[in-house]
């Protein structure tokens, strides 16, 4: 019996000694948390995308009150609302920026863009591009395998079964940049969502001359320069055989849409163009002939009569 007390005693003094020494240490190594870091962490969304260029969300709340502006600081999940709702509590002011979306810059369906061979490695577009570039001719375009829609944390990108293509959801996307990060190709890029969530941009990556571009694709850039030329605002260059349409000088005017003989530049969100009513054929109105007057009658042939 007394062993089993002496026992007792032996292990309540070891735990009571112990607790003392955490309490010890605890107090000594107390890390003060400002109460300001979680007042920010419950406006932020959450999902540790990346996006803002810190681990997670803990970290972005924390620079946002250690720093001394809101400078180079941005949630591209959050919208400019909570951005200035972080920034009151911060006491700093904040830049609302021009908010973007990721656009996927390729059209090659499956229509447009046959298979010519099978790939049977592992489903991951990083493999695929390691491998044999994918089951298709262009070694430029989209693999198809949706490294991207898994790295989305949002659920903005799906695959469609049909074209074979990643389709980005406008309303879900918050520009954190993780589908670009993730394709290997680099097809997918953020761009300024503009008015009415309107864009105009070359769906098209394919650096090849035109002839092979081509026929890797029946939609690829050919590298012909005619929407170059039709440009007034002189927002598209082309270099290695792409074109490519600066989102910042763009006015939106499609003028290049038309002029693509490939229709590789695509405009989304736009109302379709109102075509040009006929011309109404002029009515000729009808000529009166003008009566026939009887000639005048001279004096002296009135006298001579």
């Amino acid at each position: 019996m007394s062993f089993i007390l002496t026992a007792i005693l032996v292990l309540g003094l070891t735990g009571l000694v112990l607790g003392l020494v955490l309490y010890v240490v605890s107090r000594k190594f107390k890390v003060e948390v400002d109460p300001r870091v979680g007042q920010i962490a419950e406006l932020l969304p959450g999902a540790n995308c990346g996006g803002c260029g810190f681990p997670g969300c803990a970290a972005f709340a924390e620079a946002c009150v250690k720093s001394e502006s809101m400078d180079g600081l941005k949630c591209s999940a959050c919208k400019s609302e909570v951005m200035q709702q972080i920034a009151a509590i911060t006491g700093h002011a904040v830049e609302v920026g021009v908010e973007k979306v990721a656009v996927v810059r390729c059209a090659g369906s499956c229509a447009n863009r046959p298979s010519l061979r099978v790939y049977d490695g592992a489903p991951s577009c990083a493999a695929a591009a390691l491998m044999n570039g994918g089951a298709t001719g262009c070694f430029f375009g989209c693999l198809g395998c949706g490294d991207c829609v898994k790295a989305c944390k949002f659920e903005a990108i799906k695959m469609d079964p049909e074209t074979g293509l990643p389709v980005v959801d406008q309303d879900k996307c918050t520009a954190c940049g993780a589908c670009v990060k993730a394709c290997p190709r680099m097809i997918i890029e953020l761009r300024n969502k503009n008015k009415l969530d309107r864009r105009v941009y070359v769906s098209c990556v394919n650096k090849d001359k035109g002839p092979v571009a081509k026929k890797a694709c029946e939609v690829g850039c050919i590298g012909c320069g005619k929407c170059v030329k039709a440009c007034p605002f002189e927002a598209i260059t082309l270099e290695n055989n792409l074109a490519y349409i600066d989102f910042e000088k763009c006015r939106l005017c499609r003028k290049c849409v038309d002029e693509c003989p490939q229709h590789t530049i695509l405009a989304v969100n736009f109302p379709p163009k109102k075509e040009a009513a006929p011309a109404e054929p002029e009515v000729q109105e009808p000529q009166v002939e003008a009566p026939v007057q009887a000639p005048e009658t001279s004096v002296e042939q009135k006298t001579a009569e």
